[in-house]
C-alpha cells in the first residue's frame, strides 16, 4: 500500500506565499481626514451631534483606522470626548 500525501508543496512556494497578508496591496489608498481642510467643523466638548459620530454605542472612542481621521484631530477628539463625558453632556 502506498501513503499518498494530500498537503503536497509545490517547489519555490512556502506558506507565507499564500497568506494574504504577506502579499504586497495593489490597491492602497487613504481616505482624507473629515475633521481637516476647508469647511471642516472644529472640534469643541460643547458639539455633541459631532461627538456623538465618533462614540459607538456602548460609548468607547472609535479608533482612527475606521473613521479615517488624522493623528492630531483624533488626539483633540479624544480629549474634547473626555471633557464631554466630564461634564455629563454625554
Amino acid at each position: 500500500m502506498k501513503k499518498t500525501n494530500k498537503n503536497k508543496k509545490r517547489p519555490g512556494q512556502n506558506n507565507f506565499a499564500r497568506l494574504s497578508i504577506f502579499q504586497p496591496q495593489k490597491y492602497k489608498f487613504k481616505k482624507k481626514c473629515p475633521l481637516s481642510g476647508k469647511g471642516a467643523p472644529v472640534i469643541d466638548y460643547k458639539n455633541i451631534r459631532l461627538l456623538k459620530k465618533y462614540v459607538t454605542e456602548n460609548g468607547k472612542i472609535m479608533p482612527s483606522r475606521i473613521t479615517s481621521v488624522c493623528q492630531k484631530k483624533q488626539r483633540e477628539l479624544s480629549l474634547s470626548i473626555k471633557r464631554a463625558r466630564n461634564l455629563a453632556l454625554i
